[in-house]
């Protein structure tokens, strides 16, 4: 019986085709329970780590985890980087061990651990000039910014910093990635506040500049927080060890870079 059929160009699965895959899944998880048993009957840690992570995450979150891994064989990462508002669902219905966030969600009740400094700096292109001593806030009702969609932590933490500092900005366009408002910044677009930490590669090879503004950067951090009272998995639990051993040489090791900037 044909497992596939093609129609036009595409290729899709028959009805039967479609009961074979679900059918094989089911195996394949069949098989990886009894890896995960073996590795556990050997004393290895088995199974998954779940962690979610907002979007700019993704320059954070591997670097705490690489060494883990790499000790861990028998563990497996389901990683999901997503928005600010999956990964608050994704906690509330407690779905993930971890959650990679910069703004804490108000109305859950975690724990948390500093991971490291989050600072949000303005850029621009490198092309036009700007003083080397920090400028007035003004200099930003004078700069197209470019922003990130609503519901980022970046956002949001930008717009506190503007209205606490009665600052009223020209808002050229909004986008929805930390990097296509990196690459609309260089591309001569516009001005964005942006996190340091995804501005290693830009700053190494000049193609932006941070342009010192009095009352910058934006300081916060990037926590790792759980549920209140959440009972871990073994695998969780190791995790949480690690970090509290690791994490000071983790920072060094991978963030020095970003410890030098103010």
């Amino acid at each position: 019986m044909p497992l596939t059929e093609i129609i036009g160009r595409q290729l899709y699965l028959t009805e039967f085709g479609k009961e074979v895959a679900v059918a094989a899944q089911r195996v394949l998880d069949e098989v990886n329970k009894i890896d995960f048993l073996t590795a556990a009957h050997k004393g290895q840690l088995s199974g998954t780590l779940k962690i979610s992570s907002v979007s700019i995450g993704n320059y954070v979150m591997p670097y705490f985890l690489s060494g883990f891994m790499e000790s861990n064989p028998g563990v497996e990462l389901l990683l999901d980087v997503t928005d600010k508002k999956d990964v608050i669902e994704s906690l509330e219905k407690n779905e993930v061990d971890f959650a990679l966030v910069s703004v804490l969600p108000e109305k859950l009740t975690l724990e948390k651990m500093e991971l490291i400094d989050n600072k949000l700096v303005l850029v621009g292109n490198a092309q036009t000039s700007f003083p080397k001593k920090p400028s007035p806030k003004s200099l930003l009702e004078k700069l197209p910014l470019i922003y990130r969609e609503r519901g980022s932590g970046s956002r949001l933490l930008m717009e506190e910093f503007l209205n606490k500092s009665n600052v009223k900005v020209k808002k050229k366009m909004e986008l929805t990635t930390n990097e296509s408002v990196k690459q609309a910044v260089m591309a001569g677009l516009g001005y964005a506040i942006v996190p340091l930490i995804s501005l290693k590669n830009e700053l190494r090879f000049n193609d932006l500049q941070i342009i010192p503004v009095k009352g910058l950067p934006i300081q916060t951090n990037w926590y790792l927080v759980w549920l209140k009272g959440k009972k871990f998995s073994p695998i969780a639990q190791a995790y949480l060890n690690y970090l509290h051993k690791n994490k000071a040489q983790i920072v060094k090791d991978s963030f020095s870079w970003h410890e030098q900037w103010s």
